[in-house]
């Protein structure tokens, strides 16, 4: 009888290109493929050390000379809304949660086409047609939920005047993933991109889950500043997460001595049952 060994995930490095979150720097991921039956154990063992998923694979910044790149992640158990945030909530409560399978729909694609040109309108997205939307939204072997916010009675209108917001949303172990969010430019002004943070923390509460992740968070980025404004906002440094205090206390790091050489930080990613 013929006996086959699991396979170790292999890990691989993109090639520099230009940091979209930092003017003149370069930005270099570290990479694997999420396949396979063990595709579960090991997006929930990585998401714990810092990475993204992306479809069918999760990644992490590895940069040459750079470390500012930070995941964050809110601590549900600690989290408690500002008085300012106590208003978005208030300002967007005629918006409707319903959450279905990752299935993508030409009214999500129009909504996502929309936010392109309004906010990014020169990044890596601008060009994506429906085909690629659709293969962000469904190419996923683990466990992800499409999180629709309506205008009304979600269950009655599902055009694209109805929607309003859309995050497509990863269920871990011990958390949701907030992979990529979207919505109606006109909702800017009611600060959505908050709300829909502000209502994953109380789907996580509703599931008995104690981490909603967020990203990457960048000092020195005003893309990235909005996630330390939550209370309980933790951050993965040095191998560890920490509790992100004062924000300014962080620094966008410059140094080639800062970061560890591939061969090392791959050494010291825990897999899954090792």
């Amino acid at each position: 009888m013929r006996h086959s060994l699991p396979i170790a995930p292999q890990f691989y490095v993109t090639a520099p290109q230009p940091c979209p979150y930092l003017d003149g720097r370069m930005e270099r991921k570290l990479f694997t493929a999420l396949q396979g039956d063990g595709a579960e154990k090991l997006n929930n063992a990585l998401s714990q050390q810092g990475f993204r998923r992306s479809q069918n694979v999760l990644y992490r910044p590895s940069c040459a000379d750079c470390s500012a790149c930070l995941s964050a992640r809110i601590k549900v158990a600690d989290f408690a809304p500002t008085k300012s945030q106590k208003r978005v909530l208030k300002r967007n409560r005629d918006l409707t949660r319903s959450a279905s399978s990752p299935w993508a729909t030409e009214a999500q694609y129009a909504l996502f086409r929309d936010y392109l040109d309004s906010r990014h309108a020169t990044g890596g997205m601008a060009d994506m047609d429906l085909f690629e939307f659709a293969a962000m939204v469904e190419e996923t072997p683990i466990r992800t939920r499409l999180i629709e916010y309506r205008i009304g009675d979600a269950a009655k209108d599902d055009t694209y005047e109805g929607l309003r917001a859309v995050s497509l949303t990863d269920v871990l172990g011990d958390g949701l993933s907030m992979v990529y969010s979207f919505f109606a430019p006109e909702r800017m002004k009611s600060s959505v991109g908050t709300y829909l943070i502000l209502d994953h923390v109380q789907i996580a509460r509703e599931l008995g889950l104690p981490y909603v992740y967020l990203g990457y968070w960048v000092p020195g980025s005003d893309k990235m500043g909005y996630k330390a404004n939550f209370k309980g906002v933790e951050i993965f440094r040095n191998g560890a997460w920490e509790t992100l205090h004062d924000p300014d206390d962080y620094t966008a790091e410059v140094n080639p001595m800062s970061v560890s050489p591939i061969a090392e930080q791959v050494a010291r990613i825990e897999l899954p049952d090792s």
